[in-house]
């Protein structure tokens, strides 16, 4: 696991030298019943992009909390419309996600990005759940 970070680390590390553009990403996550957001709700879920060419981004997001690291890959369809593919450095075989998401710029180069995102493999009953998240992004 280690190995995997400091590999991807120095992969981005490397493509910083050369980048075409960056990106930091997060998800907002959702309070419990009774608790306020605060800072913690924006940064659990933070991470990194690199975008390759003109249609496709990797990155690398906290899956908040002890949980590890998720990788994330972006296809750019339309100009503001992108499809991801989500999973996660431990069994990242059987934990896979596919979204879609549109960003939308508010100001600069922030980005608010409605997403939905569902697994592709069923759980124990033979769903496959779904979850619509709100992420921002920053590009530079």
């Amino acid at each position: 696991m280690k190995k995997l970070i400091l590999t991807a680390v120095l992969a981005i590390a490397t493509l910083f030298v050369s980048a075409q553009s960056f990106m930091v990403v997060t998800d907002l996550i959702k309070t419990a019943d009774g608790e306020e957001a605060g800072m913690k709700n924006i940064t659990d879920r933070i991470g990194v992009g690199y975008q390759v060419n003109d249609n496709f981004i990797v990155g690398l997001q906290s899956a908040a909390g002890d949980d590890g690291y998720d990788m994330f890959f972006r296809y750019l369809w339309k100009e503001n419309i992108y499809v991801s593919l989500n999973m996660p450095t431990e069994e990242a075989t059987d934990n896979m996600k596919i979204g879609i998401g549109f960003s939308v710029n508010i100001l600069g180069d922030l980005y608010v990005e409605p997403n939905y995102n569902m697994s592709l493999s069923e759980d124990a009953s033979g769903d496959r759940k779904g979850d619509f998240n709100l992420g921002l992004s920053y590009r530079f």
